[in-house]
């Protein structure tokens, strides 16, 4: 937790191949789905509005800290995710062209283009929405 922020990751400490991206993906839908069934008890008229961001790629971590030790994560991977989010708009999630990339290969995911946009740090990276899962029939399997 970092203020109001939460970070996720899959596949570490153990390594999990290209899994990883599924299960953030699917965790971030979920997180959204769950959002529009929310109240906030002393705003009950109005609704939670949440940013997600993910990217893709390596980290480094490492325990830090003697009194209170935390298991952090370090590195280009954490920015950029940390970038999807803030350059997010609400009750979306915006994804890396890794992240999308891979999400395609798989064929259950429907993305649409965000364009081009101008990441602090990154310059111009192409980024997109996550819009969600596709149904099983529409799903195209290689035999």
């Amino acid at each position: 937790t970092i203020g109001d922020a939460y970070m996720v990751a899959s596949g570490i400490p153990q390594r999990n191949g290209m899994k990883h991206v599924t299960e953030v993906c699917n965790l971030a839908l979920e997180i959204l789905r769950q959002t529009w069934h929310f109240t906030i008890p002393h705003r009950p008229s109005e609704t939670l509005k949440v940013r997600i961001g993910i990217h893709t790629g390596p980290v480094v971590t490492g325990v830090v800290g003697l009194r209170m030790p935390r298991f952090c994560l370090f590195g280009d991977t954490v920015n950029t995710a940390s970038r999807m989010e803030s350059h997010g708009e609400p009750l979306k999630i915006h994804v890396s062209e890794p992240t999308a990339s891979y999400l395609e290969k798989t064929g259950e995911y429907d993305l649409e283009f965000r364009g081009n946009m101008e990441i602090k740090g990154k310059g111009a990276m192409k980024t997109f929405w996550l819009l969600g899962r596709k149904r099983a029939h529409e799903l195209h399997t290689e035999f």
